[in-house]
């Protein structure tokens, strides 16, 4: 579909994803030029469209940088609000009656996935699915029967190029300009392959803890929170080939390609974890064995990357609050001076939130006599926040029918393959103190590769 959307319907629009990312998102858009639509809210609150704009104004004051008068005065004329159960019809005639005959609406699906069906079916019963595309929220599935199983729901309602699933980390700029400085570079290219490259390391630290989320965390844990997508997402970037083009499909091609390459983990490529007093966090089971911390190991079985393991970790409660790419290339295959003085080898450091630097590290002779170096690094790039949040990133890009940055299903599916056997109790928890990098299980997964590199914030 090339035609650009013409209204935008979010179902959970007084929820938490609705204050924390979509009201920023949509003042951002409109303060940008790129949204001039019916923006209709559906919900169950027994509310009215002015609680609606107050909930809105909030959400800007909190998170959204503030309110834009001006901005949001045209958002707020753009903006109806339907109250009412997504299982009655009576809400959906309601809806349909305030898009003023939009051919092309834009349908976002800020809720319980449990609640997808129900909604996808009641858009569809008012004659609004043709023409139309729907953004779902992650997670798509809890394994890879369920994934499956919301697809066949949302397929019978929607084709494939008109299904959005949005993984906002794949909108991020430092994500995008990963991409960018594969493809867009010469540098990086002889080196990008098992004959110079050792191993790879994702680490995405936080240091926080669940944050009162028990509840939430419960149902997911660390594998299926971000590790089965944000993570395999990551790792896909990093390995996929050259694309034939810019063009939303055949990037996706490839990502779905690494993917398919991606060998089933087995328990011995995971460690599990569990920070000490998780447990005593409300809404979590007194004998929970839920991961809040994972050590993973991937092989991907292909020509260019056979024998080289995709290390990647994920925790809460961890000593800082980073995200960090960490590719380590293999020593020279003769010193030419002295094997006492090789240092550490050369290496490509991509961080990807907090202070965004792209560096190399590599060796450098010391001043004075003698032929002796010293380990050091240069940063090719640095910079501050971004000027466009990953939310509004992607919004634009669905309302323009552009998929590249979205997951598709073949993807979410071997992604979903590649985790299935791990899920659950397959591999025993340990616990690890907060502030620390993990059960020490997780140092004995990388001793090969001669331990993690742990980012620093200093």
């Amino acid at each position: 579909m090339s035609e650009p959307s013409d209204a935008f319907i979010f179902f959970g629009a007084t929820g938490d994803l609705a204050y924390k990312k979509i009201f920023p998102s949509l003042q951002s858009m409109i303060r940008h030029g790129d949204l001039n639509m019916p923006v209709i809210g559906v919900a169950k609150a027994g509310w009215g469209l002015p609680e609606l704009i107050a909930r809105a104004r909030a959400s800007l004051q909190e998170y959204g940088g503030g309110v834009d008068e001006a901005a949001f005065a045209r958002l707020t004329a753009q903006l109806r609000y339907v109250d009412g159960d997504y299982r009655n019809p009576d809400t959906f005639a309601q809806l349909h009656g305030l898009m003023q005959g939009a051919k092309h609406p834009l349908f976002y699906l800020a809720i319980p996935p449990s609640m997808f069906a129900t909604v996808a079916e009641g858009v569809a019963t008012m004659g609004c699915a043709r023409g139309a595309r729907i953004v779902v929220e992650k997670p798509f599935g809890r394994d890879l029967a369920s994934a499956r199983a919301l697809d066949e729901t949302l397929h019978r309602f929607f084709r494939e190029d008109a299904i959005f699933r949005i993984d906002h980390y794949l909108g991020k700029e430092p994500v995008q300009n990963l991409l960018y400085s594969r493809f867009a570079n010469l540098l990086l290219e002889p080196l990008w392959n098992r004959n110079c490259i050792a191993d790879v390391q994702i680490t995405m630290a936080e240091k926080f803890g669940v944050q009162g989320r028990g509840k939430l965390y419960e149902e997911v844990g660390a594998i299926r929170d971000v590790i089965q997508n944000h993570m395999l997402q990551l790792v896909a970037l990093l390995a996929m080939e050259p694309p034939a083009g810019p063009a939303g499909e055949a990037l996706r091609d490839e990502r779905a390609k690494v993917l398919r390459l991606v060998r089933t983990l087995t328990p011995a490529d995971v460690v599990r974890g569990q920070f000490r007093g998780y447990r005593q966090e409300p809404d979590v089971a007194p004998a929970s064995r839920v991961e809040t911390f994972a050590a993973v190991r991937f092989w991907i079985d292909s020509w260019r990357w056979a024998g080289v393991p995709f290390y990647v970790r994920v925790g809460k409660c961890l000593p800082v609050t980073c995200t960090e790419i960490f590719v380590q290339l293999k020593y020279p295959p003769q010193y030419v001076f002295s094997e006492a003085d090789r240092g550490k080898p050369n290496y490509l450091r991509f961080r990807l939130a907090g202070e965004v630097v792209t560096a190399i590290g590599m060796r450098a002779k010391r001043p004075g006599g003698g032929m002796t170096g010293t380990d050091v690094e240069l940063v090719a790039q640095r910079y501050g926040h971004a000027e466009m949040e990953p939310y509004e990133r992607l919004l634009d890009e669905a309302m323009r029918g552009e998929t590249a940055y979205f997951a598709r299903q073949d993807a979410v599916e071997e992604a979903w393959r590649v985790v299935d056997p791990v899920l659950g109790d397959a591999v025993r928890v340990q616990e690890y103190a907060p502030g620390t990098w993990g059960p020490p299980a997780a140092q004995d997964l990388i001793t090969a590769a001669g331990g993690w590199h742990n980012p620093c914030t200093d």
